[in-house]
């Protein structure tokens, strides 16, 4: 199967269900009154984890997710049907993100976790709603609130406990290989995996782990280059890195450079990758040159701990598994969130400057243009198919504040205003 990690898509909450305009009218029931329901809820579109699945390849092929309307409103009070829910399943470990502005949406690492991607619009009010001793017998009734519709970036970034690092061909798959079940792709020439394998690790004293053999690094994949990114995604989640590094060199590269280069390329990553603790893995070390290269090593780096190992013929494997498990037990989850985002764990109280309603532009020649999310939600949950709708309409705007706005922007009688893409007259 082919390994999806990262795919974008368009969402869109269904819309709410129009309130109606209806009257009660029963034989001996003398002034009934007004009696139009309320629209429906429209559908969320719910992102939630499955276990069962281990790629976002549904997605690929799904560019649109789109949820159910809600119902019209009824006679006799009736409310109109909710939308069904979209429930999308996805993987866990899968990142929504916020396609325009790149903000964190949801972080879905539970089993059976949900999360409301794009919130479904509310039903519009039926005219019972707005009966009053000045208008017994309102005429008027809302239209639904449309849902919300955005495109979403969705991102797999894979719950390993422990991530196997370094350069192509330096033994990791072989070491995956060894310790697990799992079957990673090897090649007797310099080959790189292209996909993650996970795999789970049992230590011999009972304790056990995820490992993930992850795409091989190259210099400037911090930039972009080589797998770049798409490897370094899939480390955000690991709390142990295994450095493995070829010391016997047999592609006549340098380890230590090798070495140096890898990290370099973790601690220029945007997610602090650096600060999570590291087991040196001295790989190869029954070829030639290998223990005069370790040599070399250990004299430049006195101060790290290096296991050797030649992972072809399972030796010196136990030791890594006892470290990286002891680590394991001691090391905290790091946040993938940057400090300034919010980590979705609870409540937090904080000041938010309210956003504005609407903005008012001079398009010239007694043109203007008012737009904004308040006033478009608005004129879309709004009727004008009367006198008595449009009156109520301009009470809205007159409420909002759009009236006076325009006359400090220097509106004058008789100047054309559009709105979602109708005009009116401005009358003063």
């Amino acid at each position: 199967m082919k390994f999806i990690d990262r795919v974008k898509i368009h969402i869109k909450a269904g819309k709410g269900g129009d309130g109606i305009t209806a009257f009660r009218r029963e034989k001996y029931v003398p002034l009934g009154g007004p009696a139009g329901g309320d629209g429906g809820r429209g559908g969320n579109v719910i992102f939630e984890v499955d276990t069962g699945k281990t790629t976002l390849l549904d997605l690929r092929y799904q560019k649109k997710v789109i949820a159910e309307n809600g119902g019209n409103g009824k006679v006799k009070k009736m409310h109109g049907a909710d939308g069904t829910d979209t429930i999308v399943k996805v993987p866990q470990g899968t990142i929504v993100k916020d396609a325009g502005t790149g903000a964190i949406i949801a972080d879905l690492t539970r089993p059976g976790q949900q999360a409301i991607i794009a919130k479904a619009g509310r039903g519009g009010r039926g005219n019972f709603h707005f009966k009053s001793s000045r208008n017994s017998a309102p005429q008027y009734s809302e239209r639904g609130e449309p849902g919300e519709e955005k495109d979403v970036q969705v991102e797999l970034k894979l719950l390993a406990d422990a991530g196997l690092v370094g350069f192509p061909s330096v033994g990791k798959s072989t070491l995956l290989s060894v310790v697990s079940k799992a079957r990673p792709e090897i090649a007797e020439y310099h080959f790189t995996t292209i996909s993650p394998n996970l795999g789970m690790v049992q230590v011999p004293d009972g304790r056990s782990f995820v490992m993930a053999d992850l795409p091989g690094l190259i210099e400037g994949a911090s930039q972009g280059k080589g797998l770049g990114h798409q490897f370094l995604r899939h480390i955000e989640r690991c709390r142990v890195i295994i450095h493995v590094i070829d010391m016997g060199a047999n592609d006549g590269r340098d380890p230590i450079e090798d070495y140096e280069i890898i990290n370099k390329e973790l601690a220029e990553y945007e997610y602090r990758l650096m600060e999570r603790p590291q087991i040196v893995v001295a790989n190869k070390m029954d070829l030639e040159n290998a223990a005069e290269n370790l040599k070399r090593f250990k004299a430049k780096y006195p101060d790290i701990d290096v296991f050797e190992t030649t992972t072809i013929i399972d030796e010196g494997l136990d030791a890594v598994l006892y470290r990286t498990a002891d680590l394991l037990a001691v090391t905290p989850e790091f946040p993938i969130f940057n400090e300034d985002d919010t980590e979705a764990t609870g409540v937090l109280y904080k000041f938010e400057e309210e956003r504005p309603q609407f903005f008012v532009h001079n398009l010239g020649n007694g043109q203007w243009l008012v737009d904004g999310d308040g006033i478009e939600r608005t004129f879309q949950m709004s009727r004008i198919d009367s006198d008595e709708d449009a009156m109520r309409f301009a009470r809205k705007m007159r409420k909002m504040g759009i009236d006076e706005a325009l006359r400090e922007a220097g509106c004058q009688d008789g100047d054309v205003v559009t709105i979602c893409k109708v005009e009116f007259q401005f009358v003063e």
